[in-house]
């Protein structure tokens, strides 16, 4: 029973214990809400201002619904004005009767715009979507943001106080897009709504972090998505801004075979993952999709065979098949006292949500020299500076270099648009540019012909003003050889990020600026992009 059914049950007890005391007959509005309702006999002014609603209506009697708050003449002067029926009363509580005006008198059907994402300059826009929000109902206004969010397919919520009102910007496939001024008195609105929901302070002195689920309703009020949000707020100096982070996981993208890797790249990660033991990392910044890309991979090895526990802060999407544990940090809980108490459950493969601290990335490493496959993600630049910062944290440790078998590291970057795009020649100092990258490609990797360089730039229409539609994973795989473990075993000292780099290389890893030049030679996506993302 969540929050909302427990209020409500401890509400029926409070009504059902007030009807004894007043030796009135009790009845739970829930079981008789679907009745017909009996119309003609009493106005909604007289409904509203005494309440009081009829419930039955028969040849000879007239049962009325009131509640502790019906004035007492007003049930006299009902048996008086219907005498020639056997009028009765029975009591309920306020939600009760709440719920039947709700069908006597129900709420106007609103329909608010969808919000267009403005193009840069273009203030119309801007000022649409702004007065479209200023006549959202406070009631609604979370609940329509999610909504168009979603539909844009954004993920993040950014909303961000100034002196006078508050800037709310959406980011989609990963640029931020203004949408609308909100007046400070809407935002107040909003702002509650959100506290609520995620169990936050508006006033709060000091940043905080907090959670919430929307589920998305069709027109016939069916559950059709679940998004799960992680917010962040933090104390400026106009107000508290929020940043609200949308795990809008689409399931039919959660396959390695969808993710557009190559197939050197998909025939790699299927490889190392049907190990029984070892670690695989998952690194890049915040928003480079290694939730996708860790999903991706539980979904290749989600079988009957095999016994799959993911530790999850929050838990992003349910898998079907796999037992999935939320570990709320914020109460206390770490990642490294949960997972030394699902090792007993004997897992096949343990996904952790993220390694922040030593004590998790030892237990990591230990389960995954024990008979175990351990999936995680890490923040860091590269794959070969994970390894480093890695070793960093946990000291020389002899146990890391037999266990960590594959680091992938990413970055998301814009797609184009294949309808829109356009093709151009490069300038002298960008052919030169990109004649070096590729230079420096792995011999295993074929080299594209230089000659009539063609690179391409987003086109724009009504339908797409930006040229990009959705994004593409830039990847780079640094398989743990016996080379690499040579280096390892050496300790911090000897292992820079520059060392095992170059010996990474060597064995044929095809770094993401390479693999970004490449794509930007196959009209994937812009060389503005690649270089934005991977520098």
């Amino acid at each position: 029973m969540n929050q909302d059914q427990q209020a409500r049950q401890d509400e029926e007890l409070s009504a059902q214990n007030r009807a004894r005391i007043l030796g009135a007959r009790y009845q739970d509005a829930r079981m008789i809400i679907d009745l017909p309702l009996v119309k003609d006999v009493l106005t909604l002014q007289e409904m509203y201002k005494s309440s009081v609603v009829p419930i039955r209506q028969t040849k000879g009697h007239l049962e009325f619904a009131i509640t502790i708050a019906t004035p007492q003449q007003v049930i006299t002067q009902l048996r008086d004005r219907f005498s020639d029926y056997n009028v009765t009363f029975m009591l309920i509580s306020n939600t009760g009767f709440k719920d039947f005006m709700l069908r006597f008198d129900p709420l106007p059907e609103v329909h608010y715009d969808d919000i267009q994402i403005s193009t840069e300059g273009a203030s119309d826009t801007l000022a649409q979507v702004s007065k479209t929000l200023e006549t959202v109902s406070s009631d609604d206004i979370l609940d329509y943001l999610i909504t168009q969010a979603d539909e844009l397919n954004a993920s993040d919520i950014h909303l961000e106080t100034e002196e006078d009102y508050v800037r709310m910007r959406f980011r989609v496939d990963g640029a931020l897009h203004n949408i609308a001024k909100l007046s400070k008195a809407k935002y107040k609105q909003l702002q509650s709504s959100i506290a609520i929901k995620a169990n936050i302070s508006t006033t709060a002195p000091d940043a905080q972090t907090g959670h919430m689920v929307h589920k998305l309703v069709d027109e016939n009020g069916k559950a059709t998505k679940t998004i799960n949000m992680r917010i962040e707020t933090a104390p400026t100096l106009h107000g508290q801004d929020a940043v609200i982070r949308l795990f809008n996981v689409d399931r039919n993208l959660i396959n390695l075979e969808r993710l557009g890797l190559n197939d050197r790249q998909l025939k790699n990660i299927k490889d190392l993952i049907a190990h029984p033991h070892g670690m695989v990392l998952v690194v890049g910044p915040t928003g480079s999709g290694k939730t996708t890309t860790m999903y991706s991979i539980l979904d290749e090895l989600n079988d009957t065979t095999r016994k799959i526990i993911t530790l999850e802060d929050p838990v992003e999407y349910g898998f079907e098949g796999m037992s999935q544990i939320p570990v709320d940090t914020r109460k206390g809980k770490s990642f490294d006292k949960v997972f030394r108490a699902v090792l007993r459950q004997d897992p096949d493969v343990l996904m952790v949500g993220e390694i922040r601290d030593v004590d998790t990335a030892k237990t990591a490493l230990q389960a995954a020299l024990t008979g175990h496959l351990v999936l995680s993600t890490f923040h860091a630049a590269d794959a070969a500076s994970a390894l480093s910062r890695m070793l960093d944290s946990i000291g020389d440790n002899p146990l890391f270099s037999s266990a960590i078998r594959l680091v992938i590291s990413q970055r998301l970057v814009r797609r184009l648009d294949d309808t829109l795009k356009q093709e151009y020649q490069p300038d002298e100092e960008m052919k030169q540019q990109i004649a070096k990258v590729i230079q420096s490609l792995p011999d295993s990797v074929e080299r594209p012909n230089l000659e009539n360089l063609k690179l391409y730039q987003p086109g724009k229409s009504n339908q797409n003003p930006f040229g990009y539609t959705g994004r593409v994973i830039l990847m780079e795989q640094l398989e743990v050889t016996p080379a690499i473990q040579r280096i390892l075993r050496r300790g911090s000292s000897d292992s820079s990020t520059e060392i095992l780099e170059k010996a990474a290389a060597d064995q044929g890893m095809v770094s993401m600026l390479q693999s970004g030049v490449l794509m930007a030679l196959r009209g994937e996506t812009t060389i503005e992009e690649v270089y934005r993302s991977v520098g």
